[in-house]
């Protein structure tokens, strides 16, 4: 039996990878093409004007299947531009899934709104079953965050959305071009926003979009940060927006650098064929591993129609008691340990549940001498957040984002952990000495 690397064995790989294992792990693809974009926006000095932005927002728009889309300067910004699209004030409680990254919510607080954290389910996903449990007569929006690609559940969440006539904003910065039940992602909602940054699986340097159906939400989100297009031009059908023209209506400069436009037009050329070899690569690395049940995959049935994207963010669930109670922080550790120099992938817990952050326990923004989560709360939502039993006692770890299929290296990947959890009891001592050292890992660094 080989040596777990862990325990004094070699990795599977050490050193410089192979160049079909870099060309595997490699993201962004990035071609001539992507360059000669960028370089035509470098020797015009054409970064601050629109031309190339509303073009890349027509293709998107039409591409996602949706009338209007709005480009941002990033993620967060397109997020921020779609709450003020819906009108998000002051006192308005908005909810949102603990598991996420802080810009899927942190913007409500600028609008003097109330963040309302709802539990997620074992695919890390927003709970449906948890969302009327934290609804109130001053509930005024969901974001729903499809979580490491995952497809939230759609149907029944609109259901509850349209029972209590609230608006749903989809963050889709995990799952750009995913499918649920045969239809585009973002495009359920009244609204969507999401955020195309370098690691994203639709990577365009640091850009984000705002896409939806409805023109004045639209107008709205280009009014909120694009002063430059808040005129007649742009602004028709919005009347209140008539005599704010020419200004940022959120206080905030958000236009996109057209270098990161000219990118991700090309980048959405061929963005569904890489992903579909993405999936194809992700799927079958999963399928080995299928029969092991200390461990599941996040992933869909493709059969429903429904697609993980471009697998952003591949995460696993597990489940301590299969293997002796070995902790997932030593599972991960020795997986990373095997796979060598691309163990940086491994990673555990995934984003930090938001309802545990101090942030939305105490922090005083306004210095009002009360946490700015509450200042303008009708009741103390942080109370609500003792309801939440799922966001930090799942076990969940990150697995190499394999690009393209290629079935040996696949195979050898899932070694790794197949050896790890067949050798597991090997493992129990170094837990047990973890534990009494008070021993920490923290594979996991938060993703935009």
């Amino acid at each position: 039996m080989k040596k777990l690397a862990i325990l004094g064995g070699e990795p599977l790989f050490k050193g410089e990878l192979p160049k079909d294992v870099q060309e595997m792990m490699k993201w962004p693809i990035i071609t001539e093409e992507d360059e000669n974009a960028a370089l035509d926006v470098i020797r015009n000095n054409n970064f601050s004007r629109t031309d190339i932005t509303e073009k890349f927002e027509k293709e998107f728009a039409e591409w996602l299947g949706v009338k209007h889309a709005v480009a941002y300067c990033n993620g967060t910004m397109s997020l921020a531009a779609a709450m003020f699209a819906i009108g998000l004030s002051k006192g308005d409680e908005i909810i949102c899934p603990t598991k996420t990254y802080w810009a899927s919510i942190l913007p409500a607080s600028s609008f003097g709104a109330v963040p309302v954290f709802c539990d997620i389910n074992e695919m890390l996903s927003m709970d449906p079953d948890d969302i009327e449990r934290v609804i109130s007569k001053k509930t005024k929006a969901i974001v729903v965050v499809h979580y490491a690609g995952y497809p939230c559940d759609m149907d029944r969440i609109m259901a509850i959305a349209k029972k209590h006539g609230i608006k749903v904003i989809e963050d889709v910065s995990h799952a750009q071009g995913g499918l649920y039940k045969g239809k585009r992602l973002g495009t359920f909602g009244d609204i969507a926003a999401m955020s195309l940054m370098s690691t994203k699986s639709f990577a365009a340097g640091e850009l984000g979009v705002v896409v939806t159906n409805n023109t004045r939400l639209y107008e709205r989100a280009l009014a909120y940060g694009h002063y430059d297009r808040n005129n007649d031009k742009y602004i028709k059908e919005s009347e209140e927006l008539f005599p704010y023209y020419h200004i940022a209506l959120g206080a905030v400069k958000g236009r996109a650098n057209q270098l990161c436009c000219a990118m991700a037009r090309v980048q959405l050329k061929y963005y569904d064929e890489r992903c579909a070899q993405i999936r194809k690569a992700m799927n079958y690395f999963w399928d080995l591993l299928e029969d092991l049940d200390a461990i599941k995959a996040i992933r869909v049935d493709e059969s429903t129609g429904s697609n993980m994207a471009g697998f952003y963010a591949a995460m696993g669930i597990y489940y301590p008691e299969k293997l002796g109670g070995l902790s997932v922080k030593t599972f991960a550790r020795a997986v990373k340990a095997e796979l060598g120099s691309i163990g940086y992938h491994i990673s555990t817990g995934g984003n930090l549940c938001l309802h545990l952050h101090n942030y939305f326990k105490t922090f005083d923004f306004n210095g009002c001498g009360v946490p700015s989560r509450i200042e303008n709360a009708d009741r103390d939502v942080r109370l609500l957040d003792d309801g939440i039993k799922n966001g930090q006692n799942i076990n969940c770890f990150g697995v190499p984002w394999i690009k393209k299929y290629n079935k040996e290296w696949i195979e050898k990947i899932a070694m790794c952990f197949r050896r790890v959890i067949e050798n597991y009891e090997l493992l129990l001592p170094l837990d047990n000495a973890d534990e009494k050292q008070g021993g920490r890992w923290h594979g996991f660094t938060n993703q935009e």
